[in-house]
């Protein structure tokens, strides 16, 4: 599956006519249903959903549009609108596909509602978005979201927030092979205009923080590789169950995920654990405590110490969870040294994707020309950058 990058069609506007056209040119009718849901830009709190902790998110102002029109009897199809490659199933038993990858997403949330409400029809379905693939910002998540919605208004279904952001996991899990956490979808779905996300990934509770109308988010996609089933994440997250387990051996108080242990109680018993699962665990706990600060800077205004907290998280990917790679590293090193950059790191599961910096409004041209000329100068070509607003999460568009 192809999508667009930065630099065009980033209207979602565009996007959905491009999407409705083409969904009355290939299936001769309008879509009954209609759903959008955006990507989403991690901010602070790297790999510390699943270990039940902290993150500070953002939906931003990319995403997918996902459409659907009722079809008799069990047959549907499914199509991906920028190749126009098409899936054919039945609706009341979707399988992962092995050739057509990009179908796993829709069949595992079809198949998460399925446990609910078996559908009581086919379907004709064609999903259109502007999120680069494999640039850290969830293009995997939009879509599971906004089959999500779609799917539940098509057949009368009605899905929590939250169910809803578990059956695009499970999708991720059984269908897509990637053990993620919570984060991606969980923004999608929770996001809200000029705001951080704030979530709890122990009780799932959502809050939204003000950013500061003086400073924005830049987003620089490498273009570096950003593949999370060949097992790099997987096996972290392994790292951090591990971690846990020990912890929790060793410690007085009960621990069932790296959110219960303080950096303190890392710096004591690191020495007794292997080197490697010492270092992952290092990540999400210091993690959760830039995050817990990171809430208090914003409500302070302290803008200068939340960038700080964003440096020091990219160099806990680099050092500990050695999430980062030498394309992302670039980019982070030469903010350091760009005026008007407060603060920047890598976005999403890392090994590639993009890099979101906290840029001061007034100089984001000349930060975004900084930095896509030092990315040319070491790696051979520029970067793509946009300016990322916080957004409002999915939603229902027709239907």
């Amino acid at each position: 599956m192809k999508q667009e990058g930065f630099g065009k069609m980033n209207a979602c506007q565009d996007v959905h006519d491009v999407l409705m056209k083409k969904f009355q040119e290939k299936f001769g009718r309008a879509p009954d249903v209609v759903a959008y849901a955006p990507g989403r830009v991690e901010i602070l709190g790297n790999h510390t959903d699943y270990n039940e902790g902290y993150v500070l998110s953002a939906a931003i102002n990319f995403g997918t549009y996902f459409a659907v029109a009722r079809r008799e009897g069990p047959a549907s199809r499914l199509v991906a609108g920028d190749v126009m490659e098409e899936v054919a199933f039945e609706a009341d038993n979707p399988q992962p596909s092995k050739d057509r990858m990009w179908s796993n997403y829709v069949k595992g949330v079809l198949s998460g509602l399925n446990a609910i409400q078996k559908p009581a029809h086919g379907f004709d379905a064609m999903f259109l978005g502007n999120i680069p693939l494999g640039s850290g910002l969830s293009s995997s998540a939009a879509l599971e979201v906004s089959s999500g919605f779609a799917f539940a208004r098509l057949y009368g279904l009605s899905v929590g927030n939250l169910e809803m952001a578990k059956i695009g996991q499970r999708a991720e899990h059984d269908f897509a092979g990637v053990k993620c956490g919570l984060l991606d979808q969980f923004s999608s779905i929770n996001g809200k205009k000029d705001c951080l996300v704030w979530s709890d990934f122990r009780t799932y509770d959502v809050k939204t923080e003000k950013l500061g109308e003086d400073v924005c988010f830049l987003m620089c996609n490498t273009n570096a590789r950003h593949a999370l089933v060949d097992g790099a994440y997987n096996e972290r997250r392994q790292r951090c169950e591990q971690g846990a387990a020990f912890f929790a051996s060793v410690l007085d108080h009960p621990v069932s995920a790296l959110r219960d242990v303080s950096w303190a109680e890392w710096l004591d018993y690191k020495d007794e654990m292997d080197e490697i699962t010492a270092k992952r665990c290092a990540h999400p706990i210091g993690e959760d405590e830039r995050v817990l600060s990171g809430i208090d800077m914003l409500r302070n205004g302290n803008l200068k110490g939340f960038g700080r907290l964003m440096f020091e998280s990219h160099d806990s990917s680099r050092n500990y969870f050695e999430n980062s790679c030498p394309e992302l590293d670039t980019i982070v090193d030469a903010a350091q040294a760009t005026p008007g950059v407060l603060g920047a790191r890598l976005s999403g599961g890392g090994f590639g994707g993009s890099v979101v910096v906290l840029v001061d409004k007034e100089q984001v041209a000349s930060v975004e020309t900084t930095l896509r000329n030092a990315y040319a100068h070491r790696h051979g070509s520029r970067c793509d950058t946009r300016v990322i607003t916080c957004s409002d999460g999915a939603r229902i568009v027709k239907g």
